[in-house]
């Protein structure tokens, strides 16, 4: 039970007459109905209130209802007196509280405040206009009431904190008129029928339910906090799964039963070998040499047989040139934008969506099976370089703003999952620039130090993030 589904049900149980036991020895409510009424004649004699207009049908408030031994049912105009206040120009209500201001309540609650009182004491307050008309507020002190906000007045010792709470239970928003602003007049009010407590017992009711209430704003509290991280639980055991992934602690075990023939150490070496080939056959450009990485640079320890690398020693990378939105087609050759890596595709990519002309394609760079796609523009840092894997089988056209992987020789989706991890979120972040449009580039990225497996536990480290992220998604879908 939500902490909305308590309160409702503490209020249902209140103006049933089962929230607290019956006392025969009190006062039976008609007797007090009797003083109020001629409390009322009294004040309606001085002119200081008006005469209820009270019809002969009346509204029921509460469906099943039987009345306790002690109580009657009487209206609520017969119980109070409700009167709406008096209009305020809007110029005169100011959003925030100054010196000797007072509230001031209007349909949905307190409007603003104000410079003077038009009320004080302990009251009731019914909104009657808007789509909240028949929710009730309760004033201890001063405070001015516009024409849309009802006072209601108490007579013969019944308390303006019993008729909040009673009121409150009664739903008087099921009386609303059903137009485009609902409202409830005081006319139609004054016919609802209202379930009179003796006095002794009106009072137990009260302290019970202001004794239960702020334990359900706790529990409600709780309740929230509880909602909050069931949503945030997902995304946290992702990032929780990728950090263990990229530091080795997913494949502890996958380490300890099996044996690796090329430890990262030897896979650097090829991947070194296959760039200096590359670069011979003048297929890409020279790089400068990138620096040693320093021990301050390396944040945890890594298994043996991986090592700390520059991103730029695993392969190298391209940018994308541009393809403008109004040059993509309906059907041709397959193209990557870098906006569609925000909106349309997560960690891997398999098919595009997009296509270009053939004579445009062949101008563009290719991103091929593979290959690592990263965007070089966001609109935070957070994201950033947000990453594809391509696993497709033809190449596609690669838009402005995307840097392409090549040559890493690794598992893809181990590099996929990498760029994903809290580690490497926060490095790209710290090598982007700008707040409302972030930018990074290759070079920046290449100079990142990442945490490289052998080619081997790369597989094992995918398939265990698979599989636990899969688990993640069955999580999240409940």
């Amino acid at each position: 039970m939500t902490a909305a589904e308590l309160k409702a049900s503490i209020l249902d149980q209140a103006i049933r007459g089962k929230l607290v036991p019956q006392d025969p020895g009190d006062e039976p409510a008609a007797e007090l109905l009797n003083r109020i009424k001629a409390e009322k004649a009294r004040l309606i004699a001085a002119k200081k209130i008006k005469k209820e207009k009270v019809g002969e049908s009346a509204l029921q408030a509460i469906p099943s209802f039987s009345i306790p031994e002690g109580w009657i049912v009487s209206r609520i105009g017969k119980v109070f007196n409700l009167q709406a206040g008096e209009n305020i120009a809007s110029s005169s209500i100011f959003d925030i509280p100054f010196d000797k201001s007072v509230p001031c309540f209007g349909g949905n609650g307190i409007r603003g405040f104000v410079r003077s009182s038009n009320r004080t004491g302990v009251h009731a307050i019914v909104g009657r206009q808007g789509a909240l008309c028949g929710n009730l507020n309760l004033s201890t002190d001063i405070f001015y009431a516009t024409e849309h906000a009802v006072v209601v007045d108490c007579f013969a010792e019944v308390t303006a904190r019993f008729a909040y709470w009673f009121l409150r239970a009664m739903n008087l928003n099921q009386f609303a008129t059903a137009t485009a602003q609902p409202g409830l007049s005081v006319a139609i009010i004054d016919q609802v029928e209202f379930p009179l407590p003796p006095l002794a017992e009106q009072k137990r009711i009260v302290a019970k339910i202001e004794e239960l209430m702020p334990l359900v704003e706790r529990y409600g509290k709780a309740e929230e906090r509880r909602a909050k991280l069931n949503a945030a639980l997902p995304a946290d055991l992702e990032k929780s799964i990728l950090q263990e992934a990229v530091q080795g602690s997913l494949t502890a075990k996958w380490r300890e039963e099996n044996k690796v023939d090329e430890p990262a150490a030897e896979l650097l070496k090829r991947i070194k070998t296959e760039k200096a080939k590359l670069i011979a056959a003048k297929k890409i450009k020279k790089e400068k040499p990138l620096a040693p990485i320093t021990d301050d640079e390396k944040p945890f320890d890594l298994p043996e047989g991986w090592e700390w690398c520059r991103l730029g020693e695993v392969g190298y990378l391209v940018r994308g040139s541009g393809i403008k939105r109004d040059e993509t087609e309906k059907s041709g050759m397959p193209c990557l934008r870098y906006g569609e890596i925000y909106t349309s595709y997560y960690m891997v990519l398999d098919k595009p969506r997009s296509y270009v002309s053939e004579s445009l394609f062949e101008r563009c760079l290719h991103i091929e099976s593979g290959d690592i796609v990263m965007t070089l523009t966001g609109e935070n840092k957070e994201e950033i370089a947000k990453t594809l894997a391509y696993l497709g089988d033809d190449p596609i056209a690669a838009g402005g703003d995307l840097a392409v992987w090549k040559g890493h020789c690794c598992d893809p989706m181990f590099l996929s999952f990498m760029m994903y991890s809290p580690y490497m979120i926060s490095k790209k972040a710290d090598n982007s620039t700008g707040d409302i449009i972030v930018h990074t580039s290759a070079g920046k990225l290449s100079n990142i130090a990442i945490p490289l497996p052998p080619l081997a536990e790369q597989k094992a480290i995918v398939a265990k993030v698979e599989e636990l992220l899969a688990q993640v998604r069955r999580l999240k879908a409940k």
